[in-house]
């Protein structure tokens, strides 16, 4: 019924840089999300410790990363998602080729979850089912008669794309559609689970959030290409209305991405950013470490470096 976004400002975020980047060697963009924060500070030690460069962090959404990575004023995203992105791959990557990515990507998935208790007092098995009004009800947590669900955070390339899957299976018309940082989501999520509420919501690998709590991933007809249609978010009128996705989310890969000039400018910086490998248990042990554990990223990506040395060294192979 209603699309809400609701700003917060993410504690992660504010770790992760804090100032405008500086004139460094290299400027990293930051997203809010736990695992790349912990990627972002994992690239900036390496960089800085094995090839002496100047590394600086800069905290922005995913467009805003990749039109600085197509400008220059930054070099590196630490983790892209496809096909989230696709519409930047297709422009940058693939069109303009001021961005490369690195061909070694995690996997992730994406879907839409309920705790198990939920499911066991609802009885909802499937993602179609929240287009039934009755159903809709069982997920009003503010009182105001309509349900709700928590469709992902502002500059996520995934949240435009849950707005048209809602569309597409038709609970837009049932739904309240909540924007808002993970972390506000999450302890809504959390809360609602201690007090025996209900509670849909957004969910990923790699994340911690199949750690701390027990999910259960609503079902949907599998992923087809031809029912997956998705124009570019853009301020004009229709973007929404000539997109469809009404089936599962494709298997997600992730990739290091860096601006093309760099092979030129920082030749060394580059092929090291080519070479990184994180499987989806990395980022998930990180995204665990950053927001259950409490680790700050800084300091957490020191001893993941020092731990971790001779996977940093086939980096630099």
């Amino acid at each position: 019924m209603r699309t809400l976004t609701l700003t917060l400002l993410c504690s992660a975020a504010i770790t992760a840089s804090g100032t405008t980047a500086m004139a460094e060697d290299i400027v990293i963009g930051v997203p809010n999300w736990p695992s790349v924060q912990a990627t972002a500070h994992i690239l900036k030690l390496t960089l800085e410790e094995r090839l002496e460069l100047g590394v600086e962090l800069q905290d922005a959404s995913n467009e805003a990363i990749f039109r600085a990575m197509d400008t220059g004023s930054i070099h590196v995203h630490p983790e892209a998602w496809l096909p989230n992105l696709d519409h930047l791959k297709r422009r940058y990557v693939d069109g303009t080729q001021s961005i490369r990515m690195s061909p070694n990507g995690a996997t992730g998935k994406q879907a839409m979850c309920v705790t198990k208790g939920t499911a066991e007092r609802t009885g909802i098995t499937d993602l179609k089912q929240l287009s039934d009004p009755d159903m809709a009800a069982n997920f009003d947590l503010d009182g105001d008669g309509t349900g709700d669900i928590w469709i992902g955070a502002e500059g996520w390339g995934s949240t435009p794309i849950e707005q048209v899957r809602a569309r597409s299976y038709g609970y837009d018309e049932t739904m309240d559609l909540y924007i808002m940082e993970e972390l506000e989501a999450l302890q809504q999520v959390a809360a609602a689970d201690e007090n025996d509420q209900n509670a849909v919501f957004f969910c990923y690998t790699p994340h911690h959030m199949f750690q701390t709590h027990d999910l259960v991933v609503l079902n949907e007809p599998a992923h087809d290409a031809r029912s997956w249609v998705i124009v570019p978010p853009s301020p004009t009128p229709g973007w929404l209305e000539k997109s469809m996705a009404g089936v599962a989310w494709d298997t997600a890969q992730l990739y290091v991405s860096y601006a093309t000039a760099l092979e030129t400018d920082q030749p060394k910086a580059a092929a090291l950013l080519s070479r990184v490998v994180l499987s989806t248990e990395d980022l998930s042990r990180m995204a665990y470490a950053l927001e259950v554990e409490n680790q700050d990223p800084a300091a957490f990506a020191k001893v993941w470096v020092e731990e971790n040395a001779d996977m940093i060294d086939s980096w630099l192979e």
